[in-house]
């Protein structure tokens, strides 16, 4: 059992860091961070920082109206909208919206741009979904779990955008071996795997570490030393996105769950089928997103 930071050697560290123009969230995430903890902050002080950033206001504003919510009336401020969704929601929704703008450009591979956040968004609708009923374990919060799975695959993007030669010993290795798991074959090819490379990543942007944990053990949560559930929540997930999304050609990347995970949070898995029924529908309210992410809804 281990957590993020010692399962990651120097090595990786070194990989990240010598990127040029790796992408870093912007000033006004970091500024939320920071003030996000203490009990005496207020919707206005968060508004008030958002401010700073027009543009991040707007998209704070379009989520929180979005779908996603399916609030009743609509939001007019983002100071009304950090009061009715809550100081966290807002902090995952700047997050989220950072992410999505950072790696967006005609620099990346548009294709695999596509493919990859249409499933990573389907992970973090699905994490957030499950978070919601796996109340057996304990409070999970539901935007912490979409955080998680909107970030899982982070490293995929490292190692497909900026580390080209890797990737490509790694694609030439996946079309000869249609049986061994990406995140092992990655390790076969080029001595780290891309959970590794996003946890670094999510240390650098001083994420909160529940969510480098969940980076770093979405494919073996029952590794982990941490207590928090975000983990084993993504690792189903991305399972249950697999195989409800991916069409026939690609079912071998699908996976399987890792023995233990379903008893552990005390889930059927039986109810994995109404899981993915749930999310085809929750995934229909994903336009805002698409978006965001420069897809089509």
């Amino acid at each position: 059992m281990t957590t993020a930071t010692g399962t990651i050697d120097n090595k990786v560290r070194q990989i990240v860091s010598n990127i040029r123009n790796l992408p870093t969230p912007p000033i006004v995430f970091h500024q939320i961070q920071k003030v996000i903890n203490d009990p005496n902050v207020s919707a206005g002080q968060i508004a008030s920082i958002l401010s700073e950033d027009p543009a991040m206001s707007v998209k704070v504003l379009k989520l929180t109206n979005s779908a996603f919510y399916g609030l009743a009336r609509e939001v007019e401020s983002v100071k009304q909208a950090v009061v009715i969704v809550g100081l966290e929601a807002i902090k995952n929704l700047v997050l989220s919206a950072s992410v999505l703008d950072m790696f967006k450009g005609d620099d990346f591979d548009q294709e695999f741009q596509d493919k990859f956040w249409r499933h990573s968004l389907a992970v973090g609708f699905c994490g957030r979904l499950l978070a919601k009923r796996a109340r057996a374990k304990g409070m999970i919060d539901p935007d912490a779990a979409f955080s998680g799975g909107l970030l899982h695959d982070i490293g995929k993007v490292i190692l497909c955008c900026f580390l080209k030669d890797d990737y490509k010993l790694f694609t030439d290795a996946r079309s000869k071996d249609k049986i061994t798991e990406s995140y092992i074959l990655e390790e076969k090819t080029i001595g780290f795997n891309h959970a590794q490379l996003g946890a670094v990543l999510a240390e650098q942007w001083k994420l909160p570490q529940r969510l480098s944990e969940a980076i770093a053990f979405h494919h073996n949560p029952q590794a982990s030393e941490s207590e928090d559930l975000v983990a084993q929540i993504i690792h189903i997930s991305n399972y249950v996105s697999k195989k409800t999304f991916y069409d026939d050609e690609e079912q071998y990347l699908v996976g399987e769950i890792s023995e233990g995970v379903l008893d552990y949070m005390e889930i059927d898995e039986s109810s994995l089928e109404s899981l993915s029924d749930d999310l085809r529908e929750e995934y229909s309210k994903a336009e805002t997103f698409m978006q965001m992410a420069g897809l089509g809804s």
